[in-house]
């Protein structure tokens, strides 16, 4: 086996380090030393597009992805909808859109190039506080779960507060999915408190129906 390389790293702001490492060909991200993703797990953010757009109508869908991470997510939300279609991702790390515009760019088959994308380098809160009634769908892959964050910033997301805001920031019949590396009863009791009418899906995180799963909120607009 080769020993595992370092191709890049960025301080996290409370102080952590985010390292993008590659072995054999399998890339993985981590945070604070604990693995964030990687390229060998996949499947349950590629599932999580088609459960949250199924119902997504429009001849221009807008549509908002919460963290770029290795690309899976929004390049499976590029699969789905239409040409015409408008696609922002919000990534806090400017680092992680540069990974995916070189050495990570092959393995979701660069999708940031897709015209239909917009990038913002922000905090994925202060974006959908900044757009009220402009989104049909937002797809939230920015941390490990609702109660398992990347930066201490994100844990507004999942609270009363960011999810009022998220429910604003979508338009009549919008739909909210929330990816999760564990269940959270919780959580979902709060989107419904909020006022949207939800449903958990546990996923396989790989294509294949071995391995771990995850969960995915899929939390509609009542």
């Amino acid at each position: 086996m080769k020993p595992q390389q370092i191709l890049g790293r960025v301080a996290t702001p409370d102080g952590k380090e985010l390292v993008l490492y590659v072995r054999d060909g399998v890339f993985s991200i981590r945070v604070g030393g604990l693995e964030l993703m990687s390229s060998r797990a996949h499947g349950s953010e590629e599932a999580m597009a088609g459960l949250v757009l199924a119902g997504v109508q429009g001849r221009e869908p807008g549509v908002l992805v919460g963290g770029l991470g290795m690309g899976y997510t929004l390049r499976a939300v590029l699969d789905v909808v239409p040409e015409s279609a408008r696609v922002t991702v919000v990534e806090i790390f400017p680092a992680v859109v540069s990974w995916n515009r070189v050495e990570l760019a092959h393995l979701a088959r660069e999708p940031l190039s897709d015209s239909r994308v917009a990038v913002e380098e922000a905090d994925v809160a202060a974006v959908v506080a900044a757009n009220p009634r402009t989104f049909d769908a937002v797809l939230l892959d920015v941390d490990n779960g609702p109660a398992a964050f990347t930066t201490a910033g994100n844990r507004r997301l999942y609270g009363p507060q960011g999810l009022a805001e998220i429910r604003r920031c979508l338009r009549p019949r919008g739909v909210l999915g929330v990816w999760s590396a564990d269940p959270d009863p919780a959580f979902a009791r709060r989107l419904t408190r909020v006022g949207f009418r939800v449903r958990t899906e546990t996923v396989s995180a790989r294509r294949s129906a071995r391995g771990p799963k995850h969960t995915i909120f899929v939390a509609r607009m009542i």
